[in-house]
């Protein structure tokens, strides 16, 4: 349809000029095919005029005369005083009537011209030229017509031809321009299939051979992302470990021997008791803070409780710690079944979303959400505080929970909706390698 609209537009300008063209040149074109019938008709009245003079009986003369014209259109002779017969203009074609529209349009100019006759000085009558214009008003509107059936054609076989032949450029350009997309948003999975015009089918060539090495770049990424997270989980159990078997009795010594040491003192001994009750306090408060590092780097609970209770735990403490806050949960029970470096993931995604809304956010209530449907997880940690700023730069934390999901080929969203923060993160809920391209 938009491509009938500018060829429509063209035939219209193309008849308008036509129709321009032969309003301008058609009169003139009628006045000069006349003119030499006008010359001869003047010339017959001058003769006839010399005839009548020399005559001895003008009357007889000028019968003789108007019985040898006959029946001829173009030219006749009229007495004085017989009115004129005038009245529209009605020419019948084989293709029916010429439109009186038409007429008009074509303003034919007064071809028609008279030359008196007079009989001893008095006029008598007049030879008039009125030639029958019907035959070349019938030749204009054939022509016309032509012009219209030609334009009409051309328009239709024009626009059938640029219909099929941009038809078959615009159904490979949408499949190139739709795989582009495909490739924009992460997917190089399918090909875009290569057809059309020799140019379209080479850049669809080269875009499946850019989808193929983007989506190799990819699976090398996202493997380098899974070996780190795993390094770094690695690197935390080995953080944990020390921090368990070597500072953990450490700790739990220097607690007994000062429990042994305020025990010895003796009860007037004042000064030390203090100290020493100084420095259990400090020992205790340093046996919590290390369980605390404990639980987030290794929290040992998944694999014996199993992630939804692990994740029940973790809000428990996340209760103790504000009092205030309202925190609802809803924990898909089917987490239990899946373990290793995806249930570490949805756990620290989880552990990091709320630890940085009870440190950043001033909320007063938190809504956590993990289930799973089908072969998807989806976990959702919402908050009404104050948020964060358009185009602020997150820590460590965020960045960190980025790589994980992006490590088990899963999306990460930080949005705020409806006045609250919220993060989204969606995982494959079996390992997800990327998919050999395919024809589309």
């Amino acid at each position: 349809m938009r491509l009938l609209l500018p060829l429509g537009a063209m035939f219209l300008a193309a008849l308008l000029l036509g129709g321009l063209a032969l309003q301008l040149f058609a009169p003139a074109q009628l006045m000069d095919e006349n003119e030499p019938a006008q010359r001869s008709a003047k010339a017959v009245a001058e003769a006839l005029d010399s005839a009548l003079r020399m005559s001895a009986n003008p009357e007889q003369t000028l019968d003789a005369f108007v019985q040898a014209l006959g029946t001829s259109e173009a030219i006749r002779f009229r007495r004085a005083g017989t009115p004129l017969s005038a009245g529209p203009v009605d020419i019948r074609t084989p293709l029916g009537r010429v439109p009186h529209w038409f007429i008009d349009i074509m303003a034919m100019p007064d071809v028609s011209a008279s030359f008196p006759v007079t009989i001893k000085g008095k006029q008598i009558g007049e030879i008039m030229f009125a030639p029958d214009i019907s035959a070349d008003l019938y030749e204009k509107w054939i022509g016309f017509l032509a012009l219209l059936s030609s334009g009409i054609a051309l328009m239709l076989l024009t626009g059938s031809i640029a219909y099929f032949i941009t038809g078959a450029a615009v159904g490979p350009l949408q499949n190139l321009g739709e795989g582009l997309t495909r490739m924009r948003s992460g997917d190089y999975a399918r090909l875009i299939p290569s057809s059309g015009p020799p140019e379209i089918r080479r850049s669809s060539e080269e875009a499946n051979e850019l989808a193929k090495t983007l989506r190799k770049l990819s699976q090398d990424n996202r493997s380098l992302l899974r070996k780190i997270v795993s390094l770094q989980d690695d690197e935390r159990q080995d953080i944990a470990r020390d921090l368990h078997d070597e500072l953990g009795p450490l700790l739990f010594g220097i607690r007994a021997n000062t429990v042994a040491l305020m025990e010895s003192l003796p009860p007037d001994r004042a000064g030390p008791e203090a100290s020493a009750q100084g420095i259990l306090q400090s020992v205790e408060a340093l046996q919590y803070a290390n369980r605390r590092i404990l639980d987030r780097l290794r929290p040992l609970y998944i694999q014996e409780l199993g992630l939804e209770r692990s994740i029940h735990t973790l809000l428990h403490n996340a209760r103790a710690q504000a009092p205030d806050l309202q925190l609802s949960a809803r924990i898909d029970p089917g987490l239990n079944a899946i373990d290793g470096l995806l249930s570490q993931t949805v756990y620290r995604v989880i552990q990091e979303a709320v630890t940085n809304v009870l440190r950043h956010a001033n909320a007063r209530s938190v809504q956590v959400t993990a289930t799973r449907q089908d072969r998807e997880l989806t976990v959702e940690i919402s908050d009404d505080g104050i948020g964060f700023a358009a185009g602020q730069v997150f820590g460590r934390g965020l960045t960190g929970m980025q790589e994980r999901v992006r490590a088990l080929s899963g999306t990460f969203e930080l949005l705020r909706e409806n006045g609250r923060s919220l993060v989204r993160c969606r995982l494959p809920a079996i390992s997800s390698e990327i998919p050999a391209p395919r024809e589309a």
